[in-house]
């Protein structure tokens, strides 16, 4: 893929972290030349009295132009282009994202559509397609799971065709991610849980996966320790503001991480199983990363036997042999997820047959495993991976997901 040595790692996106950071909105949007943002949010955030708290920070030195509160959770190319009109219509020239990943999706969809004066957003899908910088956008999370806001993607779903496209370019990045503890602070715990596995989900991967870097490496490991260390704190007591913040960082650190390495393989199945299923991403991630690990590990032996350092400390990393240690990372992540579904009363799923929808039924059809692999024979994640896959590797690990079993490590393929 590249020469040996070569490498490349950017990150754009000024961060502004603390327990009183959102104050410092307007002084950013002022910097940039914008004074009249739209925010864009969900009904959830809104309803949670978020928005209420930005707005109170901001007071009367900005003016918000518009409030868009009804992203759904699954970013929509429909309403990206509804947003869009609103945006003008109202004079905008900025925008703040104050939400979790569909929020911020939808608004760097919103802003590709503002910036480029077009009418279809899809025009400017896949890499490279624009050529310019966008409008002001400040990042506001209020989940320390997606990492978005220092991320050069957005997938914007087309729920016509059942697709989720993705849109890739250093213009995208916000120019300004806020990390502030008030954010997460009344997170309910099933979604503190899974947007934790998203984070550690996207440091582990960028960390083994074939595009990692010495920077990478740098901002994967700090990541994991952070929430090794604090997701557990946060599950059983939600009002730890130094943990909340240690969680926002650690995401931010993850996002940073893979946006420079790129993911594999969960990445592969879990993006195909939200498209397929409409399961949400963080929950994916979660039931799914053993699996990444223990479909790689003959290739990856070394390396994620070093994840052990960040998550156990040098103690036990020292006192462990090298050829345990990444049977003892494999072990620690099941154990995680065990953890999590007793500290939520059974909400974090640990096996996508354990996946239940809105309406109480089972998200993942094991008939419809066949549907997951070929999608995700589609996604672009699966060239980082480690080891090849095909369809039968890939639903392989599918129906071991499904039943929550490890794999058989005489069909995992070795090429």
């Amino acid at each position: 893929m590249y020469l040996p040595g070569y490498y490349e790692y950017s990150c754009r996106v000024k961060i502004v972290a603390g327990h009183d950071a959102l104050e410092g909105i307007p002084a950013l949007l002022r910097h940039v030349g914008a004074r009249r943002p739209l925010l864009v949010t969900d009904k959830g955030v809104a309803g949670a009295g978020l928005v209420d708290i930005v707005r109170q920070a901001i007071g009367d030195r900005l003016e918000i132009g518009a409030v868009a509160d009804d992203v759904p959770p699954d970013s929509d190319l429909k309403v990206v282009h509804r947003l869009s009109a609103l945006y003008r219509e109202n004079g905008c020239d900025a925008m703040i994202a104050v939400g979790g990943g569909s929020v911020m999706d939808t608004a760097k969809g919103i802003n590709i559509v503002v910036s480029e004066r077009a009418e279809d957003l899809m025009k400017f899908s896949g890499s490279g397609a624009l050529k310019r910088p966008l409008k002001p956008l400040i990042a506001v999370p209020t989940t320390a799971g997606t990492g978005s806001e220092v991320t050069l993607v957005a997938v914007i779903k087309d729920h016509e065709r059942h697709l989720k496209m993705a849109f890739v370019s250093f213009f995208l990045l916000p120019d300004a991610a806020i990390l502030d503890s008030r954010m997460t602070l009344s997170l309910p715990a099933p979604i503190t849980a899974s947007t934790g596995m998203d984070a550690l989900t996207h440091a582990v991967e960028a960390y083994y996966c074939l595009s990692k870097n010495p920077l990478s490496d740098v901002t994967a490991l700090a990541a994991i320790r952070l929430i090794s260390g604090n997701l557990l704190k946060v599950v059983r007591k939600p009002s730890d503001r130094e943990g909340r913040l240690a969680m926002a960082n650690a995401a931010t650190l993850a996002g940073m991480a893979f946006s420079n390495s790129m993911v594999g393989m969960v990445h592969t199945l879990g993006h195909a199983t939200g498209s397929v299923c409409g399961v949400p991403h963080g929950v994916c991630m979660a039931i799914l990363l053993p699996y990444g690990l223990e479909y790689n590990r003959h290739k990856r032996e070394v390396v994620m036997g070093e994840l052990l350092f960040p998550i156990g400390g040098p103690g036990i990393y020292g006192q462990t042999a090298p050829e345990d240690r990444t049977n003892r990372v494999i072990a620690y992540v099941r154990q995680l997820n065990e953890d999590l579904h007793e500290m939520t009363g059974g909400r974090h799923a640990r096996f996508l047959g354990e996946v239940i929808d809105r309406e109480g039924n089972p998200a993942v059809p094991r008939e419809r495993l066949p549907d997951i692999a070929r999608t995700a024979l589609g996604d672009g994640s699966i060239f980082y991976n480690p080891e090849d896959l095909d369809y039968d590797d890939l639903l392989m690990v599918l129906e071991a997901a499904w039943e929550g079993m490890p794999l058989d490590s005489g069909r995992i393929r070795k090429g």
